[in-house]
């Protein structure tokens, strides 16, 4: 049986999860907020439930560490371990105010570090100001998919298409100061490949200094077909 890990209730992240209930049930691997939010929400989400047997909803908390296994044997060793690593942040603009009031801060968006003897990596598709825990994270693993999301904090509103910042919308934008090539520890032996790029970030044009800023700053370009062996 496979699973999903849901790293926050973005639209991003969880709107795959409607084609999958065509499929056999599946696991769920959420924090108790993110399920709240997707069974209270919306009720499309109750589809999740039709398959035979309906989907397992099981819970992820920041900070504790969670054995994983592949096949139905309880008493195999566990095939990886997954560490959530919470990230703070905001929900999404869905949630109702009043159902965003009860729910924990901490428990919106994870970093997920996977690991096994000897090797380990981190996804971490959405990092905000502040998630220092989650670049720890991917510093001490092999390799790390880190958020791309844009170039710089007023990308989309120079590109006319948004009037957010990128850190209004939970992004740590790439360039700056204080931006996640200067945030990211210098002396990792990490991989670090950028995800959840933007189409309006201009390091997807190879032939731009962008580009080039981010291949000589350490970090990979994410692109379809991508495999990586650990």
């Amino acid at each position: 049986m496979g699973g999903v890990f849901l790293t926050s209730a973005d639209v991003d992240s969880v709107m795959g999860l409607l084609h999958l209930r065509e499929f056999q049930t599946f696991f769920i691997f959420a924090t108790p907020a993110i399920q709240r939010i997707l069974k209270s929400e919306n009720r499309i989400f109750d589809v999740l439930h039709r398959a035979d047997p309906p989907v397992q909803w099981q819970n992820l908390s920041p900070g504790a560490r969670l054995a994983c296994r592949f096949g139905e044997d309880p008493s195999a060793p566990p095939t990886f371990i997954c560490a959530p690593v919470g990230l703070g942040g905001d929900y999404p603009d869905f949630v109702s105010a009043e159902l965003r009031r009860t729910l924990p801060s901490q428990d919106a968006v994870l970093a997920l570090r996977f690991e096994q003897p000897g090797k380990s990596f981190c996804f971490a598709p959405s990092l905000a100001d502040g998630s220092i825990d989650g670049l720890k994270a991917a510093a001490t693993s092999n390799i790390a998919f880190l958020d791309g999301t844009f170039w710089s904090d007023d990308e989309l509103i120079q590109a006319g298409r948004g009037h957010k910042t990128a850190r209004e919308m939970g992004h740590l934008p790439l360039s700056g100061r204080d931006g996640l090539f200067a945030q990211c520890p210098k002396d990792s032996g990490c991989r670090k490949i950028l995800i959840h790029i933007n189409n309006t970030n201009p390091i997807l044009d190879e032939n731009s200094d962008e580009h080039r800023v981010t291949l000589d700053a350490g970090f990979e370009i994410a692109y379809d077909g991508m495999e990586l062996t650990l």
